[in-house]
């Protein structure tokens, strides 16, 4: 997979254990406890059906978790790499970047990136917009 060159249309990254497995077991499991509870309510559905909410919500912010710590270390990346790219009038608007800007902004080859973070800064693209304009993809084979 890392040879694979990315680009906007093929970037998303699904694990299909997770996101298909996982989560359609969760919610086929849901399901039944919730038709459980309705034909036979008692303590013992009932506990069922709570179990299997909490299943997934564990499964729901378990992903949620990941992909913030993930922002989080791309918005320092990109921070580290803004200050060895772009020249001093862009490095000092980056702070008005957003966080999905950002993000999205990480996709972009060193070579096109000041041009796309001015466009983006003037222009407020958003990050569909931005991927969409990238021309040179630098790929991220390591996203959760």
């Amino acid at each position: 997979m890392p040879d694979q060159p990315q680009s906007f249309a093929s970037h998303s990254r699904y694990v299909p254990g997770f996101h298909y497995v996982l989560s359609g077991i969760l919610l086929v499991y849901l399901v039944f406890a919730l038709v459980q509870l309705a034909r036979v309510p008692s303590a013992a559905t009932g506990m069922g059906a709570l179990l299997a909410v909490g299943l997934v919500l564990m499964g729901w912010y378990e992903r949620a978790f990941a992909v913030a710590v993930q922002d989080r270390v791309i918005r320092l990346e990109e921070q580290l790499r803004y200050e060895r790219l772009l020249p001093a009038d862009l490095k000092s608007r980056t702070a008005a970047l957003t966080k999905r800007q950002m993000i999205s902004l990480r996709f972009a080859h060193d070579d096109e990136l000041p041009d796309l973070v001015r466009q983006t800064l003037e222009k407020n693209l958003d990050g569909t917009a931005i991927k969409q304009s990238i021309k040179t993809w630098r790929a991220d084979h390591q996203r959760v």
